[in-house]
């Protein structure tokens, strides 16, 4: 028997701002047995796309993204907020449900040519992915990919993600 993944996801209501329900992944992270099926099911579809590195952003972009890295032998890049990194970056911004951010990443992070598959726990209005797609793409690299764990479709977050291979584990 398959594990729903979804037994394992928070809602909590008005959350970070009134209105917004905030999809929480921390229980389906503290689980042993849930965390590796997630991570199995994204290596299951991120391995054929052969990527050399595996992007994640700041905070849970992290976990998910060194989790499958390590899965599929590739190495980890981190996306970072501005200031965090010590050398010479490269900057995008993009709107959230609920605000506007900045993301930042070394220069040297990707080589030319590298195939990299960019991953983050949700996808929402699809402004963090398409940054960290903008930011793989500044340095010449090619993405193989655009991976989440959950999706809220009603916000149409692969919109903004059109021409680029993109996949969701779950959907809400």
């Amino acid at each position: 028997m398959s594990l729903d993944l979804r037994d394992r996801i928070r809602d909590v209501p008005d959350f970070p701002t009134a209105g917004v329900v905030f999809k929480d992944l921390m229980p389906l992270i503290a689980d042993p047995e849930y965390f590796a099926e997630t991570i199995r099911r994204l290596a299951e579809w991120a391995r054929p796309r052969q990527p050399e590195l595996v992007l994640g952003a700041e905070a849970r972009g992290f976990i998910f993204g060194a989790a499958l890295a390590y899965e599929l032998g590739a190495g980890f890049i981190a996306a970072r907020k501005p200031g965090k990194l010590p050398r010479e970056t490269v900057e995008a911004s993009y709107d959230l449900e609920y605000g506007t951010d900045s993301l930042q990443l070394h220069r040297d992070a990707v080589q030319s040519g590298s195939r990299v598959i960019v991953i983050d726990d949700v996808l929402a209005t699809g402004g963090t992915a398409s940054a960290k797609v903008e930011l793989v793409e500044d340095l010449n690299g090619v993405v193989a990919g655009v991976l989440f764990v959950l999706e809220l479709t009603f916000l149409n977050g692969r919109d903004r993600l059109q021409g680029y291979d993109v996949h969701s584990l779950i959907q809400y």
